[in-house]
């Protein structure tokens, strides 16, 4: 069920204009300039934009797994334990951190998520 920093490394790289950005302790994803999430290694986590209902959802229905980073702007940021996520799962909330984040045409020219399986 865990999944490697490699597979998230490639469900990014699959997001139009997403870019990884390395850091001294973390790598920032970024679209058009802008963050949609953090990776840190020693802890195995990634931190992810979502809406403010998805994150307390998530956070409710597997706090194992999920747990509340900070809100800002009105989106709901959350952490995610990779070694408790399925890949599937985790592209989808990669995608949608990315949807929530990038210019609208970007996101208006991306193919359907479930048209685009996460690389493996």
């Amino acid at each position: 069920m865990a999944v490697d920093s490699d597979v998230l490394f490639r469900i990014v790289g699959t997001l139009a204009d997403a870019k990884s950005i390395p850091g001294g302790k973390y790598t920032t994803f970024k679209v058009n300039g802008r963050p949609f999430g953090y990776y840190w290694p020693p802890t195995h986590t990634v931190g992810l934009k979502q809406t403010l209902s998805e994150q307390q959802a998530l956070v409710a229905e597997r706090p194992d797994v999920f747990e509340i980073q900070f809100t800002a702007g009105g989106f709901g940021w959350v952490v995610v334990q990779l070694a408790g996520i399925e890949a599937d799962e985790l592209a989808e909330l990669v995608f949608e951190a990315w949807r929530l984040t990038a210019p609208e045409q970007l996101v208006a020219d991306a193919p359907d998520w479930a048209e685009s399986p996460p690389p493996r």
